[in-house]
């Protein structure tokens, strides 16, 4: 019901928010000669505050199509390599002409960049794969609306989503280097631990953890305590709607991303309040520079996506409640996750010391875990002046993190050619 009461305040505020375009068009015009008044730009302002707060935010695009590496521009092509009815494994492919140009070797190598399926679009890692293809030939998975996807296609949950880890790193290849974002870091494990178990020769070179909640135990934050402090049956029952028409997903239960966007922003309700005050301020004063850093981080902010019920939940139950991975308890299909099978892949976690969503030491439980990776194949790393987001994207991410990140995947590269050449020989 809640999910068609949504989608009934929209479509009932479409008058309103036309209104509110045809009146900022009205007090911007040139023609008119109050729209450099004060009471010209505040009309104007409150229109795009108003349109823009009312609004459907859809998918944003990414944006890569030239990108800057070494101060010249290299295009870029996307590619889908792999997919499913709940996933692309996209390929930026850089053009070899602009790469030698800019005095980079045309192979490199192949980083699975793992997005989160948290609420937000791929396309929020913008920066991250930005920073990636500067060295790296980059692949990141692009997780599809659960409300687009028919009833037809059946389940997504948890433990298909370690399913569909292994099966694009199968696609990808041998020596594939594996990067968790966050909210994929048990799954990638998990993943990995019974690649390893196999012997999968598709197995990745190194895996890198940023901001995962690897052991939700250690730092609790907000958000941990939130997922702790209600029982298992309150998620399901407050939590979980179904996808009401036109979608193609009708009739879908999920947990929609319009949930989880006001569960977060009433986290923070007064900095967005702020927020949106001082973007009102910069439109009134004409400092588009400010108005447009604004939008474009609102813009993605604001675009999000439902989560299947049954991986929702299961998240919940195993990864925030339970703790299953650390304690040595999750099985994927009958089989026991024993992350001490990993013995030659490279292991990197990535901290923030000012993270609110997982808490410093969340992520690092990853080196306890893996207990037979060498010392030499290991890196921990905790940023002191960065954020949840910081460690992924902005200046610090470019400047201290990646470098630090890419330096690790070279090394491993070269000790994943020598420690298994006996068994390719073979």
């Amino acid at each position: 019901m809640l999910y068609s009461l949504h989608e009934l305040a929209y479509y009932g505020a479409a008058p309103f928010r036309l209104g509110a375009q045809a009146a900022r068009t009205f007090w911007s015009s040139p023609f008119n000669p109050a729209a450099g008044t004060l009471m010209g730009r505040s009309a104007a302002a409150a229109a795009e505050v108003f349109e823009g707060l009312t609004r459907r935010y859809g998918k944003p695009a990414w944006g890569l199509e030239v990108i800057t590496v070494d101060g010249l521009p290299v295009r870029t092509e996307q590619e889908t390599v792999w997919a499913s009815p709940w996933c692309r494994l996209v390929r930026f492919a850089r053009n070899p002409v602009d790469l030698k140009r800019a005095g980079k070797p045309v192979d490199a190598p192949s980083v699975l960049i793992v997005a989160p399926l948290s609420g937000h679009y791929a396309t929020l890692l913008r920066g991250t794969v930005e920073g990636f293809l500067q060295d790296h030939d980059v692949y990141v998975t692009d997780w599809i609306n659960a409300r687009q996807v028919p009833m037809l296609e059946g389940r997504f949950d948890f433990f298909d989503y370690i399913d569909h880890v292994r099966q694009m790193l199968t696609e990808m290849g041998p020596g594939v280097h594996v990067v968790g974002v966050c909210q994929p870091g048990p799954p990638v494990l998990a993943a990995v631990a019974l690649m390893a178990e196999d012997g999968d020769p598709c197995r990745p070179a190194s895996m890198t953890f940023m901001g995962s909640p690897i052991d939700a135990r250690l730092s609790p934050t907000v958000t941990n305590q939130l997922a702790e402090a209600r029982p298992f049956a309150w998620f399901r029952s407050n939590m979980i709607h179904t996808v009401p028409p036109p979608y193609p997903g009708i009739g879908r239960r999920v947990y929609p991303g319009f949930v989880q966007l006001y569960s977060f922003m009433s986290m923070n309700e007064d900095r967005h309040r702020d927020a949106h005050h001082e973007y009102f301020d910069n439109l009134v004063r004409g400092d588009g520079d400010a108005a447009d850093k604004h939008a474009e981080f609102y813009d993605e902010y604001l675009s999000v996506l439902d989560l299947t019920e049954e991986f929702y939940l299961q998240t919940i139950d195993i990864v925030f409640q339970q703790h299953l991975l650390p304690r040595g308890l999750l099985e994927h299909r009958g089989r026991r996750v024993d992350p001490a099978a990993i013995t030659d892949i490279g292991l990197m976690t990535v901290e923030g010391e000012k993270d609110d969503i997982s808490g410093v030491g969340q992520t690092q439980a990853a080196h306890g875990l893996c207990t037979a990776i060498p010392d030499d194949r290991r890196v921990l790393y905790v940023n002191p002046d960065v954020g949840h987001y910081g460690v992924f994207n902005g200046r610090r991410f470019r400047d201290d993190i990646y470098p630090r990140i890419r330096d690790f995947i070279s090394a491993n590269g070269a000790a994943h050619a020598v420690s298994r050449r006996p068994a390719a020989a073979a």
